[in-house]
């Protein structure tokens, strides 16, 4: 995968506003984030492979596609052990009968 690849993909899907990338490393703001990194991408005169940017974004890519892979299995487990009610499953709760009262014999 390339740069320009890489650019489509956050254009169509876009990253949440947040995210927490490591324990030390928190992105306030991920379309800031990306700018930088297209920047410094276009900006670097060597190959491709030393930039630092580069793999700022690699990396940042790869984050976001395990994250949403596993946000969907999650969503899988949930639906799986959650399925959904049908009329045959609800019960109608039925009024017991009324009890004598107290004057009549019985």
């Amino acid at each position: 995968m390339n740069y320009e690849d890489i650019k489509r993909h956050f254009e169509n899907n876009p990253p949440p506003r947040e995210v927490t990338w490591t324990e030390w490393a928190k992105i306030t703001d991920t379309q800031v984030f990306l700018k930088s990194c297209y920047i410094g991408i276009r900006n670097f005169n060597g190959p491709l492979d030393r930039c630092p940017a580069w793999w700022h974004l690699r990396d940042f890519y790869i984050l976001m596609k395990k994250t949403a892979q596993l946000q969907t299995a999650e969503q899988e487990i949930v639906a799986e052990s959650n399925p959904p009610e049908t009329a045959a499953d609800t019960q109608i709760e039925e009024t017991p009968p009324a009890a004598p009262a107290e004057d009549e014999a019985v």
